[in-house]
């Protein structure tokens, strides 16, 4: 037999309106788009047609953009959206091969209720089902949870690690042959099959079983986005795809070996792990075309908005006092995106930029690689980024929708297809298939350690 040869992995990470902050002011963007089914069927169908592995549904539980009040909270103008288990529910009976991911929080969730409404996706879509576990990063969550402000960064990762032993376990309840439906003998399901997990740990006493069958996928797809000590060595223990943000190659590179080298001293094999960062990608059919799109987008920013974006990608530092023209000065440690507000950091001293310039630079990309010019100029960066090790794959952002989809699934799609870099035709029908990454078998993630025997230990 010959060798399979190793090939992208897409996910389209869609808002509403498209990622840039200023997409909803587009003349092309629904600016209502994230009250709007139709509107997410039609990039559902889109991507689907692009054979995108997976369609992604960000989301937090409350507003998280930073305001002082109604008229600065009036500019934002992109945080309306349809809770995304409900979205992905309904979306699921309108396609068949493309996976359906969703955010939720272990912060301001019950492993019960997450179990239950995941394994219930799975069983709704046939097996393409994902979860996106984060622990939250805002205090304007936490305050709708009957907090003041967000548990510590450390604590909330302790609370996170009990939650996933919790999920599996629970998912794990049912053998996957254990309902018979025996009308004759009068057995629903083999008392055999049944696995009660009684559990009792700092944060939670569940006793289970979890009354939804085994998914068809074993679990969901489990994917982690962060990038800090905490959430790295989280991410090396339960994450089979990784979210993350990189601005260089060597970035990447450093990030997708430290990574794989994690979660294999949890005794993981590393090539179950897909690594993808973000890539937001404006595209032109010339280079000065793809620039005149940018320079639309930019226009739009309101300067009350871009500051509110670099306050929130900061931790929600307050910045309101930082001379707008000057280099940003030494930042206070942050209980929030600790990962992300070192990569903005990073990107302004190595850029030598000053907090005017910051944040202009990321209302478009928020840190994720931003590649902006023809289909070839976008597939040369995922190219080189794929067969340098920096990535698997990428989660692509289109700036504005449903416009910027259109034009990577017309345009860029059919140049990695030439390239022999993306699939034609998909593999499976479960997001496991396409994706390449084994589904479990039963007590699965009970296998594996606690903590890492390796040189990277659990940061508590």
């Amino acid at each position: 037999m010959g060798v399979t040869r190793r090939t992208l992995r897409l996910g389209a990470f869609l808002l509403a309106p498209g990622y840039h902050v200023a997409s909803w002011r587009h003349p092309t963007a629904r600016a209502n788009g994230g009250l709007d089914f139709a509107h997410y069927r039609e990039l559902l169908h889109t991507a689907e047609r692009g054979k995108f592995d997976m369609f992604f549904v960000a989301d937090g539980v409350g507003i998280r953009t930073p305001y002082n009040n109604a008229d600065e909270l009036s500019r934002w103008g992109r945080f309306l959206q349809f809770d995304p288990l409900t979205l992905l529910s309904a979306l699921a009976v309108h396609t068949t091969h493309i996976g359906l991911a969703a955010t939720a929080s272990t912060t301001y969730n019950e492993p019960f209720h997450i179990a239950r409404k995941f394994a219930s996706i799975d069983h709704l879509s046939a097996g393409r089902s994902a979860w996106n576990i984060v622990t939250s990063v805002t205090d304007a969550e936490a305050k709708n949870f009957n907090r003041d402000s967000q548990p510590d960064h450390a604590s909330r990762y302790h609370r996170a690690r009990e939650f996933m032993e919790v999920v599996t376990g629970l998912w794990d309840s049912w053998d996957d042959d254990a309902f018979g439906y025996d009308k004759e003998s009068g057995r629903y399901f083999d008392p055999d099959g049944l696995h009660v997990l009684d559990h009792k740990g700092e944060h939670f006493s569940v006793r289970g079983p979890l009354n939804v069958a085994r998914p068809p996928q074993g679990y969901p797809v489990l994917i982690q986005a962060g990038a800090s000590a905490d959430g790295q060595d989280f991410a090396a223990r339960w994450a089979e795809v990784v979210f993350t943000a990189a601005q260089t190659l060597d970035e990447g590179r450093t990030f997708y070996r430290g990574i794989k080298e994690q979660a294999a001293a949890y005794g993981r094999d590393a090539d179950q792990m897909k690594v993808m960062p973000g890539l937001f990608p404006v595209i032109g059919r010339t280079r000065a075309e793809a620039e005149d799109k940018y320079a639309v987008l930019q226009e739009l920013v309101d300067p009350v908005v871009g500051l509110g974006l670099l306050t929130q990608l900061l931790g929600d530092i307050d910045i309101s006092g930082f001379p707008l023209d000057e280099p940003l000065p030494e930042l206070p440690p942050t209980q929030g995106s600790t990962s992300r507000q070192q990569l903005v950091y990073d990107k302004a001293r190595r850029e030598g930029l000053t907090v005017r310039e910051l944040y202009q630079s990321l209302t478009g990309g928020r840190g994720h690689r931003v590649v902006i010019g023809t289909p070839q100029d976008v597939a040369d960066l995922m190219e080189e980024w794929f067969t340098g090790e920096a990535a698997d794959g990428f989660n692509v952002m289109p700036p504005v929708l449903p416009e910027g989809l259109d034009d990577f699934v017309d345009l860029v799609v059919p140049e990695l297809q030439r390239r022999g870099l993306f699939r034609t035709e998909y593999e499976s029908t479960t997001l496991r298939g396409n994706l390449g990454i084994d589904r479990p078998a039963r007590g699965a993630a009970a296998e594996f350690p606690l903590s890492s025997t390796g040189p990277f230990q659990v940061q508590e």
